[in-house]
This record gives structure tokens, sequence and C-alpha cells, in this order.
């Protein structure tokens, strides 16, 4: 039935990879899901150690997913949310969150197709709020390096990872990076939490003076940075940078894409590090891949701020054809039931822990392994060339995706992610996976030497 697929030509690029046939190598095909698991175009059964793209946090193929789609496929299959225009699901998903995120004091939704629009939304309605609160010279940006923000303009602009800038020109001006709060890399070669967080408030402080206060609209991070290597914040990080912001009047958005509904071990990162943000990006879980959908979710005072503003500053000129789409609003209803039933952000936690203290052997048997870190199910094995010095492997050496590529051998799916391996399953997996998962990788790992 998929065989047919495995010599297809393809007329399509894959996201972030090379667009060259030649330097493609052979197409892994995904022809469906149950639980856990995937099965390819051979029918090989394969533990999904990445949960699709950080999204899958339900697991594949839930029938109470599958039956909210289809019934609203037969009520509403879609309709817009301009115009003053809306529909039942709309509401119910709008009531869903803020009811979710009452105590961070949250008060509106702006919907969206995913975690790239929901964090547009959150930059252009974060200047907004500035126009309408009477300062519109508030227009910077601050965000760290090595987060990732997705890849429209405004998200790679303040995204700080190298490569996603290279072909595309110009940024938007007024985004200004800072130092990531990372122990096991960081310019000051810090190993001392709290030393580590003094010396980036530091530095906050230091570029917030030079630039000015009253131009900084918000500051942007994600709560355990994902994409730039899972990169785990000092404990005390979060706060300070909370104090910083209300001292100085600068937003403090959290992107939320992937520590969203559970991934961190808390219904929020954000709320894990014992933080209220101002805005924030959800994405990816809050429909757990069934159906795209995103959010942008503000507290009581933007949103006060934005709707008693006067003149045209309390017009909302933004949204998306799909914003609030009803069939995806109903899976994400379906999703958020399970999420909160199942307790997935206690299992994210504890399940969490005991494969982090599995895999942190790793680094003490291989030369390759620096480092193992995480929180909740979301873990990063760092490949390194030389252990002494931290020095990465070559992203180009194609080592970590010939370690994925071994471990998939070993029936399981990680993801290789430059000089990285990442693993973040659904929140649904159990410890018996989990070893499944560690066993995998060590035997990678030893065949790989």
């Amino acid at each position: 039935m998929y065989q047919k697929y495995k010599t297809a030509q393809k007329h399509f690029w894959h996201p972030m990879g090379p667009s060259a046939p030649v330097a493609q190598k052979d197409t892994l095909i995904i022809c469906r899901g149950d639980g856990n698991y995937v099965y390819d175009a051979d029918d090989n059964k394969l533990l999904d150690g990445f949960g699709g793209l950080w999204n899958v946090n339900v697991g594949h193929n839930r029938t109470e997913v599958k039956q909210a789609i289809n019934r609203q496929m037969d009520e509403l299959a879609y309709y817009q949310t301009f115009d003053g225009i809306a529909h039942p699901r709309v509401y119910d998903l709008a009531d869903r969150l803020i009811g979710m995120f009452a105590q961070e004091d949250m008060s509106r939704v702006l919907f969206s197709s995913g975690g790239s629009d929901a964090v547009e939304t959150a930059l252009k309605m974060a200047r907004q709020y500035w126009v309408a609160a009477g300062e519109p010279n508030r227009t910077r940006f601050l965000s760290l390096k090595n987060g990732y923000h997705g890849v429209h303009v405004g998200g790679t602009s303040v995204g700080g990872i190298s490569a996603y800038h290279f072909n595309h020109g110009p940024m938007l001006s007024g985004c200004h990076l800072l130092d990531s709060p990372w122990l096991y890399r960081n310019p000051w070669d810090c190993r001392d939490p709290a030393a580590l967080t003094n010396l980036c408030i530091r530095q906050l402080e230091e570029q917030i003076a030079f630039l000015g206060p009253q131009t900084i609209a918000a500051f942007i991070a994600e709560p355990v940075q994902g994409a730039g290597g899972v990169i785990v914040p000092t404990p005390d990080y979060w706060k300070r940078v909370r104090e910083v912001c209300d001292r100085h009047g600068i937003l403090l958005i959290a992107d939320e894409v992937v520590t969203g509904f559970g991934r961190s071990g808390s219904l929020l990162g954000s709320r894990g590090w014992g933080v209220a943000p101002d805005i924030l990006c959800l994405a990816k879980a809050i429909s757990a891949g069934y159906i795209p959908l995103g959010a942008t979710v503000f507290n009581r005072r933007v949103a006060e701020t934005i709707e008693q503003a006067r003149g045209f500053a309390n017009v909302v000129m933004h949204g998306y054809t799909y914003s609030g789409h009803p069939t995806a609003c109903a899976a994400a209803l379906a999703v958020l039931d399970i999420v909160e039933r199942e307790n997935l952000p206690e299992n994210a936690g504890c399940v969490g822990r005991e494969l982090l203290h599995k895999l942190q052997s790793l680094s003490d048997q291989f030369e390759l392994v620096g480092e193992v870190r995480g929180k909740g199910l979301m873990i990063a094995l760092d490949l390194v060339s030389d252990k002494r010095t931290r020095q990465p492997v070559d992203p180009m050496s194609g080592i970590s995706a010939r370690i994925a590529d071994l471990t998939r051998i070993n029936g399981v799916l990680v993801r290789p992610v430059g000089p990285k391996i990442v693993i973040s399953p659904p929140l649904t997996i159990n410890v018996s996976e989990a070893n499944m998962i560690a066993e995998a990788l060590h035997t990678a790992l030893s065949d790989y030497r």
C-alpha cells in the first residue's frame, strides 16, 4: 500500500534541510500512528521519541479527538471570525484557556494557525499596547541567544540561532540579543547557578540602561529553550527577569509554543518558574498536532489598555483566515480534556525525571556525550568532540543524524538537531517506554563507537 512512496519523486522541499536532491538522505515515510508509536512504510513499529515535532502530547490516533473532529465537521467545518462573526467552538475554547490561566490573570485570546503566527501576534500586539498606552516609542524587543521563536520575519528577528538569519537578508530592526542562562556553555565560563543568574541579569540591566527603557516594548523568551538545545535556565532566572521587566515597565512574553500544556512538567513552563507573563504564545500541544492551531493570550493589563484606548489604537488590525478555526478548536477542546483528565503535566514531570536520570549516565559512559540535560519530557544529549573544552561536534559532520539512525534501528525515533540529540515523546509515555528510549540510545552510542 505504501511501497510506491519509497521510490516516488519528491515535488516538495523538507523544512530546515538542504534542497539539493543529491544532499538528501533516504526518506523515512511515516504511514500511521497509534498511541505512543508510529509505523513506517515497511510497517516497522517505532516508539515516537519526538512526539511528532514536540506536539503530539496526547499520543496518536486518540478516539476522543477524532470523534470531536468528526462531530464538528458534520456541524460546521469552517467559518471565519472577522467582521463580528463567531461560532460556538471559538467561544468554548477561549473560555477554556482563560479559565486554565486564571492565576496568570489572562483575559483575551487571539487565535492563529500555529506557533510562528502566535509569536508574530505577540510582537505586533505588544507594540500596539504601547501605542494604546501613549508610549509609541517603545518598539524594541529583547530576547536570548539560542532562542527559537518561529520562522516569520518578526520571530526570526528575535530568535537567537544564527543559521535562521543567513539566507533571508536584513531582519527586523530594534531586536537585541542577550546571553542565555546556560550553565554548560556561557561567555563567563560560570558554573554556579546563582552567580550565572546575577551575570545575566546585570547584562540585561545594562542593555536596558543603554537602549533606554522608554524604547523597549517587551522581553520574549522560552521558559526552557527548545530548538536551541533544551537549555534549562537557572532556577531563579525567570523571577529575576520578571522583577526587572516590572521595574522598567517592559512587557514579558513567554513563548510557550513547546512548553505549554505540560511538556516541562507544569501546565505552563513559566508557571513552573513561579512567574506570570503578560503575554503567552501557544500552539503545538494545544491541539496535539491533530489540526493546526495557535493562540496568543493576553493578561488583563494588556487587554484593558488596548480596549480602552482612544481612536484607532483599540482596533485589532491583525488576524488570520483560520483564526479560531471551528474544527481546530473542537480538536483542542478534546485534547485539553485529555491533558487535564490524565494529568499529563504531572506524568511528564515524573516520567521525565526517570528518563533524565537514566540518560545522564550516558555522559559518564561515552566520550561523545558531553552533557545530558532537560526538564520534564524535553531532554537533549549534547554531543562533543572534546569533553574537557565542551567543544560541540561539527553540525555538518552528520554525527547526530547517524546516532538518530542507529536509535531508529533499535525501534525508537529521536531527533538530531545540529550537534544534539533531542527527545520529547508524547506526555502519555510510561516508565517502561522511557526505558526503551534510554536503552535504544545506549545501544546506538555503543554501535557508533
